[in-house]
This record gives structure tokens, C-alpha cells and sequence, in this order.
């Protein structure tokens, strides 16, 4: 059925591209067939008088499919599972003689071949995996229908229909917004593509609207609160606008492989006008710093309501709007933090990290970065464009950074496929392999244009890899799931099968490195407080009967998180004679007036410690990085935390820098409990406190949380965080 206007090129008809569910057309009240008698009147025939969907959230249709938390007043159900629905007749409806159908239709150009075209038979029996509608009420003048959906319909919002036959043709009803439905993916339907057989998984990777993402460093790992807010006003219209934004054909929107790697391109801004600008160069004035965000609405909303992209995002902010992205739309997704990722620019498998004859790092030749960590999400799904065994998890990432197919986008990548070296599925599996699996290769460059290996760290890369655990605030360690045991016959195999399937190792590192030194190196970095001095500790092992002296360099360098150095704040070169089977400690005091002035927002700190024992040659090398500690929001609510009930929140915090804060600005979110705020404040004098009231009224009940972000020019990532217990309110 189509109610298009037909163009044509070249002797083939065409209908135009079906590309948004925003665009609509009216379908005809009526069809007639054939020219209606004198003194006949169609009102005489079946005609529907009222339309109920019973769509409150205490409705067992919102109940049922567990859609009741979204704030939103037309009818949400979730595909392949029956909801009901009630039409009222002029008269009684009698199966015998009158004739009825609902429709359901999608876009401006609907072709049942498409499925953006669904006429529902009323039929005896509901049949599994077929739509269907079942009368299960007939009284009076109301027909009450058990509607069953295909667990493969496109997932969106839908303009409902009822069509009546009559000898001379159809009778439709008008269209009626109050009757729009929307149609979501369905992780409790067995038959559909995302099916989760785990009801705590999907509590938690569905219907948990607030999140945690890890950040910081593998040795000194930070956590913050996230408000995905997927229920919340508006955000599942704006998910809807993000693939109509892409110009996604409606017809692929049933498959999660297709609408994730849609949501992987256009979450970014990079090539498509999508939600988030990157940006990872600390200058934010057009925009606001990506540690400012306490949550996905406010992007969302923005990016809907302004039809341009928003400014700032970084990894995790990416992470956190993808995350709702798909959450909102009914795919189960988490977010995933990888401890010391691997951007491998040119695809070899290896972190080149080239060193002068010296021993300091080449910052000419060394193009690949290894980021102190890197988010990405996890989408569950179904493959069946994979062989058997590489369904579930699936690596999605949103953030920019390589182009894949044309665009800058990454995944699905079965993280079973990434485990076995299997990277030649798709999507971009060799990427995130190399993500998590590269080695750490130290090469000094010399000044005749050969290059030597120096050292192999195969376990730096992919250290760790987290998520959020099901149902609390900590964290699960989930590298097992992408990496076998370093060492393992299984690890070594992987890594076979991926060079196996292309992806390319240029310098055979495999027997070249040197031997051993006789000579072992580590350091350690004091916990360092923003603001204060701290202390870097060498220490050097002697395991030979011979005498050694050693000239060595400290590099402090302020960097980005994605490993790219910024500013080097700190160098010190020192020499030590070790005596034979002894070991030595050399102390370097960093003061905080060296990096204060050059701090980046994340606070984090990296230092290289490069060695040559002079009497072999030999030369170690070492880096670490430190994540400052720096100060907390605090947040306090006093009040009955009860649904409908006011209740004050004051968000507070103390300057502990010697420096005056400028432009300061707090931003306070908690999904159920307040819409997304923030408050400017000119400065903050040293050690001075400020203090900001906000009245809260709380709509959701249970487990709720308040998080709170402060940033200014010179301090960001300062993060606060609140749980609460909010009551139902008891009834009168």
C-alpha cells in the first residue's frame, strides 16, 4: 500500500527515499471503489467512534513492557510481545458481516514491502513472530484487540490507523496524533535480535537510567556518576532525530547492527553534523568543557531543539550519550573503560615509541599514542552476518578517531571475534583488536637511520578493560572477556589469527630484542594533591658481580588523556655509580609551581625515565602516569525526599588552590529527581566557599542519585556526587 507520487528515471520506477519518521502523509479517509448508490449513506456502516490505547503508566500495556519509567504520554511498546487496544463502533461489531483492520504507518512514502506499511489481520489466534490482532472483548460497541507485533518491525514512532471495509471501498479513520505509538527493540522477546536472558543484566544495561564511567589511570583508577536519562521528556524523540539526522532508511531501523553503527557515526560531529563536537586541545570558549557534562539530557535536548552540534565532547561524554542512545531505544549497552588504550595510526600491532641515542623520546618520529584510557560502549545483539558464536557483545564506539568506510565510526566488532583474532568480521575488529592487544615497542632511532629495538612490553596495552557492575556503583573487570591471560597458548594464537587475517606487524619484534640487562629499573610517583609538592622515586638494581654508572633523564610531562603530551613541566638528568648486587634510590622533588600554570583539566601527569648503563649500553626505559587528587563538590538536601514533595539541595564547594577561580560554573543533575541546571559564579578567592540553593521536586521514586560537576578556566574534572531514597507518596 503506498500513497506516493511516482518518479521515474530512465524507464524505472522510483519511490523516493523513506529516510525520516518525523516526515508524514495523510492516508485517505477513504478508498472507494466504485461510485456510492443514491440514498445510500456510509455512516450507516461500521464506524469508529473512539480509539483507546490504554497508555497511563499504570497501564499494563506500559507495564507489561516495561516502558512505564519514560516520560512520555502516547502509547511505548516494545516489538514482538501483544499490548492492547480498545475501538468503540457506532453500533456493535459483528464478525459475521463487518470487516475491520488497524494500520500501522511510518514516513511520508509507506510500502508494506518495507514495512512501513502494516496492515494488522484480526485473526482467531496470534501467531509467534507475525503481526496480528486478536479480538479478546465484545461488548456493547467496543471491540477490545490483543495487537501482536513482529519481533523484526522498525523501531519507531508509528501513526495508527483503523480501516473499516465496505461494498463501495474503505472507511479510515483521520489521523490522531493521541494515537501515535511508538515501537521499541524488545531484549525480554526471545525472537528478537537483542534478546537478554538475564533479568538482572536487563535491569541494569536496560532500565538504569544512571550510570558510572571509569576514568584517570590504571594505578590510580577515578569513577564518576553519569545520568544517561534515557526516560526523560524528549530524549526518545531525539534518539528518533539522531538516525533521521543520518538520513538512516526507516527500513533498516529493526536491525541493531545497522542502528548501532548509525549511532557510532552520529554521535560524533565529525563528518555528518552529529550530536557532539570533539575537542581535546583544553580551549572550550565557544562551548562547554567536556568534564562539565554531569549527563546525556542536556546534549541531547540541545542537539534536538538547536539542530546543530553541541560543544564539548571527549571519550567518556561520547560513551555516555551513545550509551542512552541505545538504552532509549531498547538495545542493552554498557560502557567499557580500556586502562592504557592503544591508537595505533598505522595499523602494525605495535606502540612505537622511538627514542633519541640519548635515550629521551623522539617526539618526531613517535605518531602512535597510547591514551591513559579510552571509553567506548558495548551493544548485545544478535550476528547474523557472523558464522555461529559471534552474537552478544558487541564494541561500539562513537568517538572520532579513524575513518571506517568513509566515515568516523566504529563497530558493532564482536568482542568474541577481538578475543580469537578473528579480524576479518566485521565491523573494524582489526581497530579495536589493536586497542587492547598492541605491544609497547621502545626503538632508538640512530643517527645513521637505523633502528634498534630496544624493549618489548607486550602486557602495558589493554592493562584492564571495566565496566559498571550489575546492580552497584563498582567495578567489574571484563579484560578476560577481550584478551586471553598474557602468556596463555591461546593468547599467542589469537594473535596468529589476527596477523593470520591482516592485520600487519611491519617490524617483526618476535627474538630481536636484546638480552637482558644486568641492570633493572623502576620508579614510583608519590599520590600527588592538586597544588602541592610531591616526590619521584627511582630506584635502580644491580643483579651482576660488576660495577655499573648510569646516566639517566626524568621527563614530567603535563599530557591529554589520549597520551599526547602537552607541555614537558620537568627534566632532570643525575648519574649513579651502582656497586656490584646493590640497589640505589634517587628521590626527584617535583614542585607544584612546575606544572600548576600548564595544567590540563584532567590533572594527570606522565613521566618518562630513560637510562643508559654506560659501560654496556644498555638502555631502559619506563613511563607512568599520576592523576592529581583534586577537591570534591558537596551536596547536601534537607526536606522530605518523598515524589511530590519539596526538597532544598545545596551544592557547595571550597577553592583549595593559592589562586583566585574564574568563570566558574556548577551544573547539577539527577534524573527523576531535577531536569539538568547550572549556576555561574564570577570567582572564587582562595580557600573562600560558595554555596548554591536549588528546590527540587522529585517524580520518580526508589534509588535516585544527584550529581554535581564544578569547572572554571584553570580546574575542571572537580565532581560530586549524592544518593538518595526517594518515598512514594502515601496515599490519601
Amino acid at each position: 500500500m503506498s500513497d506516493t507520487p511516482a518518479t521515474t528515471f530512465g524507464g524505472r520506477r522510483a519511490v523516493p527515499p523513506n529516510n525520516s519518521n518525523a516526515a508524514e502523509v495523510d492516508l485517505p479517509t477513504e478508498e472507494l471503489q466504485a461510485m456510492i448508490p443514491r440514498g445510500v449513506n456510509l455512516q450507516d456502516y461500521l464506524n469508529v467512534t473512539a480509539v483507546h490505547l490504554f497508555k497511563e503508566k499504570w497501564d499494563s500495556n506500559k507495564i507489561d513492557h516495561h516502558t512505564d519509567k519514560y516520560d512520555n504520554n502516547k502509547l511505548i511498546v516494545r516489538r514482538g510481545q501483544s499490548f492492547y487496544v480498545q475501538i468503540d463502533f457506532n453500533r456493535p461489531y459483528d464478525p459475521r458481516h463487518d470487516l475491520f483492520r488497524v494500520e500501522y504507518v511510518i514516513g511520508r512514502y509507506p510500502q508494506e514491502n518495507k514495512g512501513t506499511y502494516i496492515p494488522v489481520p484480526v485473526v482467531k489466534e496470534l501467531q509467534s513472530g507475525k503481526w496480528g490482532a486478536k479480538v479478546i472483548m465484545n461488548e456493547d460497541r467496543s471491540v477490545r484487540l490483543s495487537i501482536q507485533s513482529s519481533p523484526e518491525c522498525i523501531v519507531g514512532k508509528f501513526r495508527m490507523y483503523v480501516a473499516v471495509w465496505t461494498p463501495y471501498g474503505i472507511l479510515r479513520t483521520r489521523r490522531d496524533p493521541e494515537t501515535d505509538t511508538y515501537i521499541l527493540f524488545n531484549p525480554w522477546c526471545e525472537e528478537d535480535a537483542v534478546y537478554l536472558d538475564d533479568e538482572k543484566e536487563r535491569e541494569e544495561y536496560v532500565l538504569n537510567d544512571i550510570g558510572v564511567i571509569f576514568y584517570g589511570d590504571f594505578s590510580d583508577i577515578k569513577s564518576r556518576s553519569w545520568s544517561y536519562g534515557q526516560f526523560e521528556d524528549g530524549i526518545l524523540d531525539a534518539c528518533l532525530y539522531v538516525m533521521d539526522k543520518a538520513q538512516m532508511d526507516l527500513s533498516g531501523r529493526g536491525n541493531p547492527i545497522k542502528v548501532s553503527r548509525v549511532g557510532s557515526a552520529m554521535v560524533n560531529a565529525k563528518d555528518d553534523e552529529g550530536v557532539l563536537v570533539g575537542s581535546w586541545d583544553n580551549v572550550y570558549a565557544y562551548g562547554i568543557p567536556p568534564s562539565a557534562w554531569t549527563g546525556s539530557v542536556d546534549i541531547l535536548l540541545e542537539y534536538r531543539s538547536s539542530e546543530t552540534p553541541v560543544r564539548y565532547g571527549q571519550c567518556w561524554v561520547f560513551a555516555g550519550v551513545f550509551n542512552t542512545f541505545l538504552r532509549c531505544l531498547g538495545i542493552p549497552a554498557r560502557v567499557i573503560t580500556n586502562y592504557f588504550s592503544a591508537h595505533d595510526n598505522d595499523a602494525n600491532l605495535q606502540m612505537d615509541i622511538f627514542l633519541e641515542e640519548d635515550g629521551n623520546v623522539s617526539s618526531k618520529l613517535t605518531k602512535d599514542s597510547v591514551w591513559n584510557y579510552h571509553c567506548w560502549n558495548e551493544a548485545w545483539m544478535t550476528r547474523p552476518d557472523l558464522p555461529v558464536g559471534f552474537g552478544g557483545w558487541q564494541a561500539v564506539d562513537s568517538t572520532p578517531q579513524e575513518n571506517s568506510d568513509g566515515m568516523y565510526r566504529c563497530g558493532p566488532a564482536s568482542v568474541q571475534a577481538v578475543k580469537h583474532g578473528h579480524v576479518c568480521f566485521q565491523f573494524d575488529a582489526p581497530f579495536v583488536f589493536a586497542e587492547v592487544n598492541s605491544d609497547l615497542v621502545y626503538i632508538t632511532a640512530k643517527k645513521d637511520g637505523t633502528h634498534v629495538v630496544e624493549a618489548v612490553d607486550a602486557t602495558h596495552i589493554g592493562k584492564l578493560i571495566v565496566t559498571k557492575q550489575i546492580g552497584g556503583d563498582g567495578m567489574q573487570d571484563i579484560t578476560d572477556t577481550y584478551k586471553f591471560q598474557e602468556g596463555q597458548e591461546e593468547e599467542r594464537l589469537a594473535l596468529e589469527t589476527a596477523l593470520m587475517y591482516g592485520a600487519k606487524k611491519a617490524l617483526n619484534t618476535e627474538g630481536v630484542v636484546k638480552p637482558r640487562s644486568d641492570v633493572d629499573m623502576d620508579f614510583e610517583v608519590e599520590n600527588a594533591v592538586l597544588g602541592k609538592d610531591f616526590k619521584v622515586t627511582i630506584t635502580f638494581q644491580n643483579n651482576s658481580a660488576n660495577p655499573y654508572t648510569i646516566l639517566a633523564y626524568l621527563s614530567g610531562n603535563i599530557t591529554f588523556y589520549t597520551g599526547v603530551s602537552k607541555k614537558e613541566f620537568k627534566n632532570e638528568a643525575f648519574e649513579m655509580t651502582l656497586e656490584p648486587f646493590s640497589s640505589k634510590k634517587k628521590e626527584v622533588l617535583v614542585k607544584a609551581g612546575e606544572y600548576m600554570s600548564h595544567l590540563l583539566e584532567q590533572g594527570l601527569l606522565h613521566f618518562f625515565v630513560t637510562a643508559r648503563v654506560n659501560d654496556t649500553r644498555d638502555v631502559l626505559a619506563k613511563q607512568k602516569s599520576t592523576v592529581l587528587t583534586i577537591p570534591k563538590v558537596t551536596i547536601k538536601v534537607r526536606g522530605a525526599a518523598m515524589v511530590g514533595s519539596d526538597m532544598v539541595v545545596t551544592v557547595e564547594f571550597t577553592n583549595p588552590l593559592k589562586e583566585t577561580l574564574q568563570n566558574v560554573w556548577i551544573h547539577l543533575d539527577g534524573p527523576g529527581v531535577t531536569m539538568p541546571k547550572r549556576k555561574m559564579f564570577r570567582e572564587i578567592r582562595p580557600n573562600a566557599t560558595v554555596q548554591w540553593e536549588e528546590v527540587c521536586r522529585p517524580w520518580v521514586s526508589g534509588p535516585r542519585k544527584l550529581i554535581a560537576s564544578m569547572s572554571s578556566d584553570s580546574l575542571r574534572h572537580v565532581y560530586g556526587e549524592l544518593d538518595l531514597q526517594i518515598q512514594r507518596r502515601p496515599r490519601m
